[in-house]
């Protein structure tokens, strides 16, 4: 999860074959803000045990950790990237990327793939580097690494594809867009055999052997009298439930599309900046103002909303099975109901440094109270792998946790 307010990139399109030029203009922060409400009291009606954690170092990047079976992919913000086994806490093996990230980590269970702020695609595997290539423009989206092929979404609208294991490129795609794309994580992903990529307000399927395009379906479409306010980027955090992905166009809406059949389902106008979660009858997604929101997956008609977090930045909402989790900007972890939104339980995973412990711990029941680390604020929205639900703070403190 990222506390900043979204940074917009804009892009030249003549300067890419020089060099990349690039003008970062951040969102305006506007007035102070105003504060949160209280929080209300700890119901307790769930427990949470802690089974593991690990150290990985500080994460100053929008990071994507993506769980592949029992596999998590995590990285720092210096380089470092570890493939661990969600149900221990073990790493498997870790290597570092040669330079500080802005894009990861994308992972098979094998081989992991990362992009430094030197513009390299670094694809590494059982602890070395495999190969790197340079890339002709920025890239802020977690490379995917699926059928022994990497892709990459590049900022300049370009989809490209290498061989993973000798790094040749295979194609390039480009189109024109907008002049402005964030510079945060956007939507790529696989279908059955299709690539599937946000593009502006589109979401494309692509032939993944040549990068043709199958079909495109609009999420929303550009409005405004100005860069900013035509900004329509889909966003990074995809529900998925067999064919069908559902997705947040940044401003203004989020929808649905039959990936196998390139068919929008429904759109609905929807005022957030993070990605969506959900299971086969409801999408969660938190808006601009920090409310939490629940969509029916079927119509796109809300089910449910709630103020809780409201001004607390809250991460993307996660479905455990009758819980929802959501962490909050101070790395407080907060169950709620499914049904309704109702609160369950809250969980600390941010308080300070002298209540640490060590790198690596067994399992053990730790109290709602206890504290973590002194960099509050989580990294990257939780992930659940098996039944173990995996939390990573800036600090670079990865937990290992299971609600009783």
């Amino acid at each position: 999860m990222n506390r900043r307010s979204p940074t917009l990139t804009r892009v030249l399109r003549g300067a890419w074959a020089g060099g990349v030029a690039l003008l970062l203009i951040a969102c305006s922060s506007g007035p102070t803000r105003p504060e949160p409400a209280p929080l209300p009291p700890d119901p307790h009606l769930l427990g949470v045990r802690e089974v593991w954690s690990a150290e990985i170092g500080a994460v100053e990047f929008p990071l994507v950790v993506q769980a592949v079976g029992h596999t998590l992919g995590v990285a720092s913000g210096a380089g470092m990237v570890s493939l661990l086994d969600a149900r221990t806490g073990e790493v498997l093996w870790r290597a570092s990327a040669g330079a500080p990230l802005v894009a990861g980590v994308g992972h098979d269970g094998r081989s992991a793939a990362v992009v430094t702020n030197e513009n390299d695609l670094v694809v590494l595997q059982d602890g070395r580097e495999l190969w790197r290539q340079r890339l002709p423009a920025p890239s802020y989206t977690p490379p995917l690494v699926a059928g022994a092929r990497v892709f990459v979404l590049g900022a300049d609208r370009s989809v490209s594809a290498y061989d993973g294991q000798t790094g040749r490129r295979l194609w390039t795609q480009t189109r024109s867009g907008e002049a402005l794309v964030l510079r945060e994580p956007g939507v790529l992903t696989a279908v059955g055999d299709t690539l599937v990529v946000g593009l502006s307000g589109r979401l494309v399927g692509m032939n993944p052997l040549n990068g043709s395009s199958r079909w495109e379906v609009p999420i929303t479409t550009p409005r405004g009298t100005n860069d900013v306010e035509r900004l329509v980027d889909l966003v990074a955090g995809v529900a998925r439930q067999g064919d069908v992905v559902c997705v947040r166009a940044f401003q203004s809406a989020v929808g649905c599309v039959d990936a196998a059949r390139g068919v929008s389902l429904w759109s609905k106008p929807a005022a957030g900046a993070s990605g969506l979660s959900g299971d086969a009858d409801l999408l969660l997604g938190s808006e601009f103002d920090g409310t939490l929101q629940a969509w029916r997956r079927s119509d796109g008609e809300r089910a449910w909303n709630s103020t809780l977090l409201r001004l607390r930045h809250p991460t993307t909402p996660l479905v455990m099975g009758s819980l929802i989790v959501v962490g909050d900007d101070e790395g407080r972890l907060h169950f709620l109901s499914r049904a309704d939104g109702a609160l369950q339980a809250r969980y600390e995973s941010s308080p300070p440094r002298a209540a640490m412990m060590p790198a690596i711990t067994g399992e053990g029941t730790v109290p709602n109270s206890y504290y973590v680390d002194e960099n509050k604020g989580l990294a990257a929205t939780p992930v659940l792998a098996g039944n173990t639900l995996v939390v990573l703070t800036r600090a670079g403190r990865v937990l290992g946790l299971r609600p009783q």
